[in-house]
């Protein structure tokens, strides 16, 4: 009887490798603007009050939410 065993491990190191060739490049072509972050996007989930293209009240809403949003400390000491 003939050992089989280093034909189909040698099929599947080859069925690998050939799948590695097949990989996209990643050119990082996403998404992009012109167009500054604070410019604002118009949709319903921006601050009420805010105004698009306001650079100062965008960045103090950025503190803000860093500071009582995204801060596990003054999270858990407010309840």
């Amino acid at each position: 009887m003939i050992n089989r065993t280093p034909f189909i491990l040698a099929a599947c190191v080859a069925a690998f490798t050939l799948a590695a060739c097949g990989e996209k490049p990643q050119t990082g072509m996403g998404v992009r603007t012109d167009v500054v972050p604070y410019a604002g996007t118009g949709s319903n989930f921006t601050e009420p009050g805010w105004k698009a293209g306001d650079r100062t009240s965008w960045e103090a809403q950025l503190k803000t939410r860093q500071q009582y949003g995204q801060n596990e400390y003054t999270r858990s000491q407010a309840k």
